[in-house]
């Protein structure tokens, strides 16, 4: 009988443990600081999905198929990014190990989530959506530091969806100057890719789960592994 594999969260269990308690290796509190006049480089991106009807979300809707593929964090380039977590731990401060792949290299990383997004707002021209999502934030050890949020948005007045990302982010502590050569030439290059990469995938897989492609989760929704 062929050797089954394990998931790759109980292949990198030891990893997961060591960024248990780690820190993050810049200070959330001092956010307002963190500019583009201050050194820091700010990103905002954002990509239409399936609209619906006006009204509250619909049940196996546009925003609900969002909400699906942010918890799984299914949405990043696999060949970019994986990111690897227990698929029965809570979302609230889950600490996500990403596996970043970069030229002939393999880099692992720590980030933990800092927040959850749940709540209507009131648009700048005063129309009511509903958002839901996410931030991660970066831990010790990361070759970046900073934050990135993720968010679905819902218009409730149009029925507009929309996934929007929004990071600020800046070079971290480096020593191996091979590494800080790689990304001080190719880091950015890698930021923008993701984040186009993410914003297809995201809609491709919403309308995969909307349009009956792919079988809605029964349960909590678990991790895909670099293999959609």
């Amino acid at each position: 009988m062929p050797k089954t594999t394990p998931p790759l969260w109980e292949q990198q269990q030891a990893r997961l443990a060591a960024y248990k308690d780690a820190k993050y290796n810049f200070d959330p509190e001092r956010s307002n600081e963190y500019t583009a006049e201050s050194g820091w480089r700010i990103d905002d991106y954002q990509q239409d999905l399936l609209a619906e009807q006006p009204g509250a979300p619909e049940e196996h809707g546009s925003w609900e198929a969002a909400r699906v593929v942010l918890r799984r964090y299914s949405f990043p380039p696999p060949d970019l990014i994986t990111g690897i977590f227990p698929p029965d731990s809570e979302l609230d401060q889950r600490i996500m190990v990403l596996r970043a792949r970069f030229l002939f290299f393999t880099f692992w990383f720590g980030v933990r989530i800092g927040g959850i997004v749940d709540e209507q707002r009131t648009t700048a021209d005063g129309q009511q959506e509903q958002v839901w999502g996410y931030n991660y934030r970066t831990l010790e050890g990361h070759f970046e530091r900073g934050q990135i949020e993720f968010t679905v948005h819902k218009n409730l007045t149009t029925g507009e969806v929309i996934f929007h990302v929004h990071a600020y982010s800046q070079l971290g502590s480096i020593r191996n100057p091979i590494y800080w050569v790689g990304f001080r030439l190719f880091g950015r290059m890698l930021q923008r890719r993701f984040a186009r990469e993410s914003l297809k995938r995201m809609r491709e897989q919403v309308e995969g789960l909307v349009n009956g492609k792919e079988p809605w989760p029964t349960t909590q929704p678990t991790p895909v592994e670099a293999t959609v």
